[in-house]
């Protein structure tokens, strides 16, 4: 959500700032722009919609200058336009903000400064920031930040410029990543990684309450009261290759055909001889001991991975766990203590409702295990305990292989729990490791049946489009499925409604008959996960019940099924055989597909979806 780049050094500024932002495209915006500074002369520019519109503009007529902030914004206070994108300037024109994040008290800060004679030009609440920075400024900058700091309540990652002062650069944060990239003769600010990649691999996450203070020779950070703080530089270990697309049409395609391989180096990383290692976390193994219960919180295609846990943890590790979004758990007064283990899933590591979640969680003595795919991310250095899952950049905003990576840590996070708690035989411990083990080969071997430009699946949404436009728009999708693939049901209707922006509802086929039911005639298709499992027969009894009222069938099923043939379903998608246990690691991949090509049929922008953003950092 927004995309903060900064640039100080000898390169051009312009080419800097469009090319992390290009790489910041994954995050969702709705219009783009740049302060870059050449001697004491400031040049703004800032358009509305896609990146290459500002792009075009720039290149029409190049900025000169080696020292500029970029930004792309996702709407929040004020529509989109080329007033309310960044960067933000004070009355005078010497100070340019851009900012990432939510400033609560903006409107009583702007009616004081329009009392004190400030104009503003633009709707957002960003833009007190630079008119607090001009009230405070007295030929020191950094001193100004600060003392406009102090008066913000709420979130923020901010990047500062000053055309009196063109040699350096202040960044600070508040409860939205930023990042300092540390390079020679230059230094980069960003709000995520892949911005600077190209130029540096070497970053300083910054902390809360810190301040950055950017030159070409270096970089300072202090605490807000201005006291220096001592910062590591830590290392990146993947490449700007990674978030690339590789050939393929779409990122979020490209993601999906990745998960055969994230699968297969997270079991090289976490299982040694029959032994699950988790070297990152510090929680030690008395603490698993004590508890007695589990809470896992998250967000949207995490949550899902999340309801997927609840059923292996309970049924193995024997521990009651309950799931909850991220946005409800703090409101609720949720009854956890030190007997608690609180389990914070997140992508990004930054999505605010699960940090704030998180802190309410310590706050009542839990302790906390986060599960995150960006290393050195607030949640991650927040948390008691981290487990990786090491996927790799995830640029398309509709998650794919982050949730299977997710999937796998919970199994082995639960196979590990069982083992402590004594909760497991050591021939079924051995046993799900062993099928565990297939899991990586199983999915490559269904991958390498969809051939990514046309297969079955892309037959089936052209089919479904031409259905789709002679019902003249009514036609939508209901997934049912029972036990541990219920989750899926959700994840590949939600899969479905980000990019392909068609009505679809996930619900377990048991609940049908509550309601559901009532929708079923000629136009809804129904996806039936009707695998090989304890419940197989009750879910051949809901494709009867569906048939019966004429509706529209895609079954997935496992291969070598003869049964699920004799039903009159219309389309089937075959998973290989595996233990039921680890089904949903299978089953998800072709729903995800399916979604990707309903989305590709209908012409829509599937790696940025209209109004989604990858990282949602503001509440």
């Amino acid at each position: 959500m927004c995309g903060i780049v900064g640039y100080i050094g000898e390169r051009k500024a312009q080419d800097v700032l469009l090319k992390g932002l290009s790489r910041l495209e994954y995050r969702g915006y709705d219009s783009a722009g740049v302060a870059i500074l050449h001697g004491h002369k400031m040049d703004l520019v800032k358009k509305r919609g896609k990146l290459k519109v500002l792009a075009e503009e720039l290149n029409s007529g190049p900025i000169p200058g080696a020292i500029g902030i970029g930004h792309t914004r996702w709407a929040t206070h004020g529509a989109p336009s080329d007033v309310n994108a960044h960067p933000h300037l004070d009355c005078k024109r010497r100070i340019a903000v851009v900012h990432n994040g939510i400033i609560e008290n903006y409107l009583e800060l702007k009616n004081t400064l329009i009392k004190e004679g400030h104009k503003f030009i633009s709707e957002t609440d960003t833009e007190v920031i630079p008119h607090l920075i001009e009230k405070f400024y007295k030929g020191n900058i950094e001193e100004a930040v600060r003392k406009a700091l102090k008066l913000l309540k709420g979130t923020y990652a901010i990047a500062v410029l000053h055309k009196d002062e063109p040699d350096k650069i202040i960044g600070a944060r508040c409860d939205s990543p930023l990042i300092v990239g540390v390079g020679k003769g230059e230094n980069f600010l960003a709000s995520d990684v892949p911005a600077i990649l190209d130029y540096t691999k070497d970053v300083i996450y910054l902390e809360n309450h810190e301040l950055a203070v950017l030159t070409k020779a270096g970089v300072v950070v202090k605490e807000h009261s201005g006291r220096r703080v001592a910062k590591k530089v830590a290392r990146v270990k993947w490449d700007i290759s990674q978030a690339e697309k590789s050939g393929y049409r779409h990122f979020m395609l490209k993601e999906i055909f990745e998960q055969g391989d994230i699968l297969e180096a997270i079991q090289t990383e976490r299982l040694r001889d029959g032994r699950i290692r988790f070297q990152e976390l510090a929680i030690r193994d008395n603490i698993f001991k004590r508890v007695k219960r589990i809470a896992i919180v998250a967000c949207g295609t995490a949550y899902h991975a999340g309801l997927t846990a609840k059923y292996m943890l309970e049924e193995l590790a024997k521990i009651p766990c309950w799931v909850d979004t991220s946005s409800e758990f703090r409101y609720r007064d949720p009854i956890v203590d030190k007997e608690t283990l609180v389990i914070i899933v997140s992508q990004s590591g930054e999505t605010a409702d699960s940090l704030a979640a998180l802190r309410e969680a310590k706050k009542r003595g839990a302790t906390v295990l986060s599960i995150c795919n960006v290393v050195g991310s607030s949640i991650a250095r927040e948390s008691d305990g981290v487990i990786y899952i090491h996927a790799g950049p995830e640029i398309a905003v509709a998650s794919t292989k982050a949730y299977t990576a997710q999937l796998a840590i919970f199994y082995l996070l639960t196979l590990h729990l069982a083992k402590l708690k004594n909760t497991i035989k050591t021939a079924r411990y051995n046993m799900l490791i062993r099928e565990f083990r297939r899991v990586p080969n199983l999915v490559k071997e269904l991958l390498s049946e969809y051939k990514p430009d046309y297969n079955p699946l892309a037959a089936y949404a052209q089919e479904f489009k031409r259905y789709y436009n002679e019902k003249h728009n009514k036609s939508f999708f209901l997934y049912l499925a029972r036990n541990i693939n219920y989750p899926n049901a959700l994840e590949g209707a939600l899969k479905l409604k980000e990019i392909s922006y068609i009505s679809a509802e996930g619900y377990p086929a048991g609940e049908m008959k509550h309601g559901p039911i009532a929708l079923i005639d000629e136009n809804p298709w129904v996806v039936c996960i009707a695998i090989a499992s304890k419940t197989y027969d009750k879910m051949i009894s809901n494709i009867q019940e569906i048939k019966a009222r004429n509706g529209i069938i895609i079954a997935v099923a496992t291969e070598g099924d003869k049964e699920i043939l004799h039903h009159n379903i219309n389309y089937l998608i075959e998973i290989p055989k595996v233990e039921e246990l680890f089904s949903p690691l299978l089953v998800v991949i072709p729903l995800q597909l399916l979604a990707y090509y309903v989305a590709r049929e209908f012409g829509y922008d599937i790696d940025q979806p209209r109004n989604l953003a990858k990282s949602v950092t503001v509440e």
